[in-house]
């Protein structure tokens, strides 16, 4: 039975091109800064987002969390949206590395607008702690792979600068947005202190994330890498996955968009399952199926099972989460759709 997984744009696999162009990558320490791969990489990011410079990480988990710890201190709080990924599923990081309060914005489909930000922002009173920065995230994952529309997203800067608060934009899918808008990542990063970017998610790299900004915060950056035990060696060696994927499979992504296009209309003619196409932006396709009788995590055990089909409950009564990703074609799709079909009106 082919497995076809759709839990993440994180199951990606390496190429056998990709494997091989990290085979022979070039490497030495990075951790002194002498390994010319992660070096490559980190410029060719910090060019790609129009920033100064770049710092490769492990992940973009500790991208946020190092930004935050850069951009903020104990005891200030973060304007941020009430689903995004720090909040929910960075196990705690704004408080345990930086002490911050949350001041979470309800959004719609992941977005708030500049009113909201004026509103959230605490009066300077003693009894109240500073509200320093603001986090935007984009694509937004909970909210659907919802695309922050650009004038919105500036006008939510500004009304963030207007106010001397430091902007940070995780940016794991940021290339989704960039591919399906023709909007280059550089223009949606511009107005951003610190910006993360993910490899491992459609781009289909092994490892890794770069944060990205001025010079003085990525070197403060690199003290947090340190401490926070995300310096490496020889790591050349991954950061080359990365690499090559920004000179391969940037493009690509509208192929992940189109098939979740293609999933989200055919999600929308199953009985009993309620999802608007629509809000399918990139390649993320959020459906709920409680009107089907059967809860979330019954249809995903049935299609594990019975089907070889892998699709994850997430949070929200009723919901489910299917991800395209460069692993998964239009054939796919199709056989998806049919299992998915089979287990809910079976």
């Amino acid at each position: 039975m082919r497995i076809i997984d759709l839990r993440s744009d994180t199951a990606t696999r390496p190429s056998e091109a990709m494997r091989r162009f990290m085979a022979y990558a070039p490497v030495g320490d990075e951790q002194i800064r002498e390994d010319p791969t992660v070096n490559e990489l980190q410029e060719t990011t910090a060019a790609l987002l129009g920033k100064e410079a770049a710092l490769f990480l492990p992940s973009t988990t500790m991208a946020n969390q190092i930004a935050f710890k850069v951009l903020t201190n104990p005891g200030d709080e973060i304007l941020i949206e009430a689903t995004a990924h720090p909040v929910h599923f960075e196990a705690g990081g704004l408080a345990f590395h930086s002490g911050l309060m949350v001041h979470p914005i309800e959004g719609e489909h992941g977005l708030f607008r500049p009113e909201q930000v004026e509103a959230a922002i605490r009066p300077d009173n003693p009894h109240h702690c500073r509200t320093t920065c603001l986090s935007i995230e984009n694509t937004h994952n909970m909210g659907g792979g919802t695309i922050w529309p650009l004038d919105l997203l500036l006008a939510v800067c500004r009304a963030g600068k207007k106010h001397g608060l430091k902007l940070h934009l995780d940016g794991s899918r940021l290339l989704n947005a960039a591919v399906a808008t023709g909007i280059p990542a550089g223009e949606y990063a511009a107005p951003f202190d610190a910006v993360a970017l993910c490899f491992t998610k459609g781009l289909g790299a092994p490892v890794g994330s770069c944060l990205a900004g001025s010079k003085e915060i990525i070197e403060e950056a690199r003290r947090y890498k340190h401490l926070f035990g995300g310096a490496m060696r020889q790591a050349g060696i991954i950061a080359a996955g990365a690499l090559y994927a920004l000179r391969h499979n940037v493009d690509r992504l509208a192929e992940d968009h189109a098939n979740a296009q293609k999933l989200a209309q055919g999600l929308a003619d199953i009985p009993g399952i309620d999802i608007d196409p629509r809000h399918v932006e990139t390649n993320l396709v959020f459906f709920n199926v409680a009107k089907t009788g059967l809860t979330p995590a019954e249809i995903s055990r049935r299609l594990r099972e019975e089907h070889g089909v892998l699709i994850l409950p997430t949070l929200g009564s009723g919901r489910m989460r299917a991800v395209t990703h460069l692993d998964i074609n239009a054939e796919d799709i199709d056989i998806a759709l049919q299992a998915i079909k089979k287990v809910v009106i079976s």
